[in-house]
């Protein structure tokens, strides 16, 4: 009667794993994989391997989590450069930052501005990879914004819902070639 409840846990590795492969968000990923963890763990308790179990929960659970939640955190982020000055208090941009942010909400991602002293210092800055797509107003009108970014997968989440006229992509590679 006992080894129907080795079986029965044995048997939640393999379905644990699998809704780990299948989530979307990345938070919830790491919520599965310490679920995983802590079955694996007890599965080795319950065939007297008490050490293995041990390690699998301090450092195959605990600290892979945590490792993993940190990069995930990081990593989760676009990188938006601006310019100090350039009048942010405006509706417009305002409204498009918003923009930015429901449209990258839908793919488990954080909007970071930064801020820079002047537009020679934000293309340096998007050339050298500190960040991942500049904001600024267009030169010709003043009065709307035009975002580019290097980072081709981030155009293809945000062009389909903004205007063309809005994003550009823009390859450092083109660049670094050329010289």
């Amino acid at each position: 009667m006992n080894d129907i409840y080795l079986y029965i846990i044995t048997a939640l590795l393999p379905l644990s794993a699998c809704l780990t492969v299948l989530q979307i968000n990345p938070y919830h990923t790491l919520v599965i994989r310490g679920i995983l963890g802590a079955i694996a763990a007890l599965v080795y308790a319950m065939f007297g391997a008490a050490d293995v179990a041990l390690t699998e929960a301090l450092v195959g659970t605990m600290l892979a989590i945590t490792l993993y939640g940190v990069a995930v955190r990081s990593s989760m982020v676009m990188r938006l450069g601006i310019i100090e000055n350039e009048s942010q208090e405006k509706d417009q941009f305002k409204q498009l930052i918003d923009n930015f942010k429901s449209i990258l909400n839908k793919y488990h991602l954080r909007l970071e501005l930064v801020t820079y002293e002047d537009e020679i210092a934000l293309t340096t800055a998007l050339k050298n990879q500190d960040i991942h797509g500049t904001c600024q107003l267009k030169a010709d009108d003043g009065d709307s914004y035009h975002t580019v970014t290097r980072i081709k997968r981030l155009y293809e989440i945000i062009q389909p819902e903004l205007s063309s006229s809005l994003i550009t992509y823009f390859n450092p590679l083109d660049t670094k070639e050329k010289h």
